[in-house]
């Protein structure tokens, strides 16, 4: 298998984007028996590496996962946390504002969950939610928008400087896909509760939605906070694309574990009781 590089699938910083009519059943070539073995080595190795970051407490990653609906977020995540510690990270959703949050700025609800030191925490949608459904339905004016293009780059900054990396990534699919899968939700009676009547009301909307994604894309990616763009319709390549980014992620961030606060020859496995 020839080596796949993620940078075929990283945002660069004031690339322009446009999402529409890109091949969301992208392989780029790979065999998907090749990945199956290399997959779960990048989720193991996952695993060892967050438990690094955990015990060393000096840095943090955002994971952001946006996508449209049905293109596999749960999924995705669920694959990628199955081997971690616990300890150290967890999984953040964000659902419609509620009053209080509305009370205050976009950013106060994202800016309090944020990872803390050595923490790994995972966003199911995000601080971008202000800046595609908000968007779409013009619920704020163009000109505020605009503005949060600048304070969502600020905001991510701040973090970096605060040694939490910050890496995003959109799950690319197709409105035939998504379609497929909602028609899937409605037959298997085990997936019912996961389809939502409104979905099909954003389906309409779909241009737009990939309007608004392309232009949050294009002006808000760069190095310390990097866009992803994973071509997700065939899920083993999304799998495998997503584990090698998130594991190339932390092995730039070189976590190592701290050295003990105690003379480690005083103890051995025979002295102690």
């Amino acid at each position: 298998m020839s080596d796949f590089s993620i940078k075929k699938l990283e945002v660069k910083a004031g690339q322009s984007v446009t999402l529409g009519g890109s091949d969301t059943a992208e392989t780029y070539g790979i065999n998907k028996e090749d990945v199956r073995k290399k997959t779960k080595e990048l989720h193991k190795k996952f695993a060892q590496l967050q438990e690094k970051l955990y015990a060393e407490k000096d840095q943090s990653l955002l994971i952001v996962f946006q996508a449209m609906d049905a293109a596999g977020k749960d999924s995705t995540i669920g694959k990628m946390t199955t081997k971690i510690n616990a300890h150290g990270a967890r999984v953040q959703s964000f659902g419609k504002p509620s009053k209080e949050e509305l009370a205050h700025d976009f950013l106060w609800r994202i800016h309090k969950v944020a990872p803390r030191k050595g923490e790994i925490v995972i966003f199911n949608r995000s601080h971008y939610e202000d800046v595609l459904i908000v968007k779409v339905h013009g619920w704020v004016s163009p000109e505020k928008i605009e503005r949060r293009y600048d304070q969502i780059n600020q905001f991510e900054s701040l973090l970096a400087d605060n040694k939490t990396k910050v890496i995003k990534v959109m799950l690319n699919i197709s409105p035939e896909y998504q379609l497929l899968r909602f028609k899937n939700r409605l037959e298997n009676p085990g997936k019912n509760w996961k389809f939502n009547p409104g979905d099909l009301v954003e389906r309409q909307k779909w241009d737009e939605y990939m309007q608004a994604f392309s232009t949050a894309l294009s002006k808000c990616s760069n190095k310390d906070s990097p866009w992803y763009v994973v071509p997700a319709e065939e899920r083993w390549f999304r799998d495998y694309a997503v584990a090698k980014i998130l594991v190339e992620t932390l092995e730039e961030m070189d976590p190592n574990y701290p050295e003990p606060d105690y003379d480690a020859d005083e103890f051995t496995a025979e002295t102690i009781r």
